[in-house]
């Protein structure tokens, strides 16, 4: 414990990465393992800060960050103060905490930990449901500095699921869920009907839930679950129609009409399911100025435009600039991975496809590389720091028995990034995917950014 000078960010992050971090971890719990009464507890003693500030909540399994990042900044195109809570991070834990699209800075990272870390510590001596995870503490932490800086509103992403997940003990003014599709199967469960039910664990009595497409499958359950709590159902797609204009690697522009009034759109992230995404953002936004919250068209425009997602269908190098193209996607599920194929072939003709792939345990690398099978790819198998990642050489046996071409394999993305690059000729696509960890790697071979490593970080027990 460090007392009398001032916490560090390192000694910060060190005190929350130490907790138990079911995210990162390389087991996945069942969801015996979770519950929200010990949130419940740490939340009553910070004064139910999560109650102070007016929140916009939103599951999914596809689109659920990206529609909290459009949702956050078309409230910041209005002129409010608002912060937003995603998870995982690229780069940097303050990436979590947002406010105005800015992360906290470390300073102010390491000053609410200070602030919150003797409650973390007595509620998990003593609460009696036991030890605060990180995933917990950094929640806790949202809801503290959102509260302390006057915040109008939080835009909170679920981490996991949804019934269960930390973020789920707010009292939202609107919900959102987004599509919905296999993924975390050994936590969520094993069919649609099931994972959905966890997803719509977030609706809450006679709070409005605006409600992505979704399979029937999907839909059905969501519907239930609204009904049994008396929650008004949205569903985008009774509402919207939306159509492309343009598109370039530089963004896309589309029509979003409804039978009130049309949108004229522009968006800096690529991929037809970002028109989806931006319908439910906007959805958002008119469920919110419906229970007279001021906010015009001119800011959903404003908030759409300016939105940065990165790590999603983004371009890190041209041919113009760099002699080579260089796109990087986090899709680490086989659905996500079919949504991505789609955007390829439409923003990003070429010759060849190389490929930098790796994955999670426990995430469908198959499923994931037969969606990419068509285009034909060039692998380079690889791993990621990350604790769950699968190793480069299970990749390329995955990849090989799938009859790819595996031309490189490496347990370092940095190195299967160089060597990309060095095969790539200017009419070829190099592509980062299978995990947002190797998209984050990928960035930072590329940008120069030094990565933050966690030696230090504490696993669950089984």
């Amino acid at each position: 414990m460090q007392s009398g000078a001032e916490l560090t960010y390192e000694g910060a992050l060190r005190r929350v990465m130490s907790l138990a971090d079911f995210e990162r971890s390389t087991h996945s719990p069942g969801h015996s393992a979770f519950h929200l009464e010990r949130m419940s507890l740490l939340m009553d003693r910070l004064d139910c800060a999560h109650l102070a500030v007016p929140a916009i909540h939103i599951a999914g399994t596809k689109g659920k960050g990206s529609t909290s990042a459009m949702t956050a900044a078309i409230l910041t195109a209005q002129g409010y103060k608002v912060g937003l809570y995603t998870s995982p991070h690229l780069h940097s834990a303050t990436e979590r905490i947002r406010v105005d699209g800015k992360p906290v800075s470390r300073k102010q990272f390491a000053a609410i930990v200070e602030r919150i870390w003797h409650v973390v510590e007595d509620v998990g001596r003593s609460g009696g449901y036991g030890g605060v995870t990180t995933f917990e503490a950094m929640t806790a932490m949202a809801f503290v500095h959102f509260q302390q800086i006057g915040a109008d509103f939080q835009v909170m992403e679920v981490g996991l699921g949804g019934r269960l997940d930390s973020t789920n003990i707010v009292k939202p003014e609107v919900c959102a869920i987004t599509n919905i599709s296999l993924d975390h199967t050994a936590t969520l469960g094993d069919t649609i009907a099931k994972i959905a039910f966890e997803k719509a664990g977030i609706i809450k009595k006679d709070v409005p839930v605006v409600v992505s497409p979704q399979s029937d499958e999907a839909m059905d359950v969501i519907t239930d679950v609204a009904v049994q709590r008396g929650a008004p159902l949205l569903p985008i797609a009774d509402r919207f129609s939306w159509q492309k204009r343009q598109s370039d690697m530089r963004g896309q522009s589309f029509t979003l009409s409804s039978h009130e009034r049309a949108y004229e759109l522009e968006t800096p992230l690529l991929g037809d399911y970002q028109m989806e995404n931006a319908a439910t953002a906007v959805a958002i936004a008119e469920t919110l100025r419906a229970r007279r919250v001021e906010l015009d068209d001119s800011a959903i425009v404003k908030g759409i435009r300016k939105v940065h997602w990165p790590a999603r269908l983004q371009v890190l190098a041209t041919p113009e600039e760099e002699g080579r193209l260089l796109v990087v996607d986090g899709a680490h599920n086989p659905y996500s991975m079919e949504r991505l194929v789609e955007a390829l072939r439409e923003h990003f003709p070429h010759e060849r496809l190389i490929l930098i792939f790796g994955a999670l345990s426990g995430h469908s690398a198959a499923g994931m590389l037969r969606a990419l099978a068509p285009l034909s790819p060039i692998m380079l198998a690889t791993h990621s720091r990350h604790p769950r990642s699968a190793s480069g050489a299970t990749i390329a046996r995955v990849a090989s028995e799938l009859g790819m071409d595996v031309a490189f394999t490496s347990e370092d993305v940095g190195e299967a990034t160089r060597h990309a690059l060095e095969m790539a000729s200017e009419n070829d696509l190099v592509l980062g995917t299978g995990s947002l960890s190797v998209a984050a790697e990928v960035t930072e071979e590329v940008q120069n950014i030094p990565p933050e490593l966690y030696p230090y970080m504490s696993m669950p027990r089984r």
